[in-house]
């Protein structure tokens, strides 16, 4: 298959479904924590650090509305906590609360299984390069949409 538009239609239809494989898997692994695999999303992203849903949305690749509708349910729910940004009095960071820790920590061990398995079917060296062809692939589709 040489033709770009060939290929371009071949790899948007396989990344579809791909997105939908690992929202059907984290469905799965997050609805015994208590959370949705988009709830687990949002919160995936601000483990480390507190972020602004408009962070969010970028580090995520989604919409900053779908984002902040997200957050204000954690927040809602207990899982979630705004704080004051010193950098954007409007802006503010989100972050998880002790039952949002708790509930991310209770995905972990099946999310460990599944990441053994896929191990063991794809090899370590298999696996490397695909997750490298995906950010080279995602760093091109930032680099022509700035064009």
């Amino acid at each position: 298959m040489s033709d770009p538009g060939e290929l371009l239609s071949a790899t948007a239809l396989t990344a579809f479904r791909l997105n939908g494989q690992f929202m059907e898997v984290a469905e799965g692994l997050a609805r015994p924590a208590g959370l949705t695999a988009t709830w687990w999303q949002v919160l995936g992203a601000v483990l480390k650090e507190p972020l602004p849903v408009a962070g969010i949305a970028r580090v995520m690749g989604m919409t900053r509305q779908g984002v902040q509708r997200i957050a204000d349910l954690l927040v809602e729910k207990g899982l979630a906590e705004y704080l004051p940004n010193p950098a954007h009095r409007r802006a503010k960071l989100l972050r998880p609360t002790p039952d949002g820790m708790i509930a991310v920590r209770r995905i972990n061990p099946g999310h460990r299984e599944l990441a053994e398995r896929l191990a063991a079917e794809l090899g370590e060296a298999e696996w490397t390069a695909a997750l490298q062809a995906l950010g080279r692939l995602s760093a091109a589709l930032d680099a022509i949409e700035k064009v």
